[in-house]
């Protein structure tokens, strides 16, 4: 691949992270939480280990939101008005959102609740 090619399609990936955090209120949502996940992180000293599943989970939910934001642009595209099979495929994408969402706060209580412990002992 050209090495234009390649910037073009890097510059349009991080284009797309941006537009998303400006324009989506849940992507939004998810980098405030980023943000005070690290200040957490940074304050508490987590392990190396620690940090790499707080940011595997980061990385996935913020992901899955800009899936299920692509997702929902997509069907209101090819059918505006309501439908139940559309309805469906929100539903279903928000879902797997919604379930790596929960997995993910549970790894941050696992990491951080130790930690809270301590401070309040």
């Amino acid at each position: 691949m050209h090495m234009k090619k390649r910037w073009d399609a890097f510059y349009n990936a991080f284009y797309g992270i941006l537009c998303t955090a400006k324009v989506e209120a849940h992507v939004k949502f998810h980098w405030l939480a980023t943000i005070l996940i690290i200040i957490a992180g940074l304050w508490f000293s987590v392990s190396l280990i620690e940090w790499c599943l707080l940011l595997i989970c980061i990385g996935i939910v913020i992901s899955l939101e800009m899936l299920n934001s692509s997702v929902e642009k997509i069907c209101d595209m090819v059918h505006p008005e309501y439908h139940e099979k559309v309805k469906y495929i929100k539903d279903v994408a928000a879902g797997a959102v919604l379930l790596f969402s929960i997995v993910a706060a549970i790894i941050g209580l696992i990491v951080f609740l130790p930690y809270v412990a301590t401070l309040l002992n």
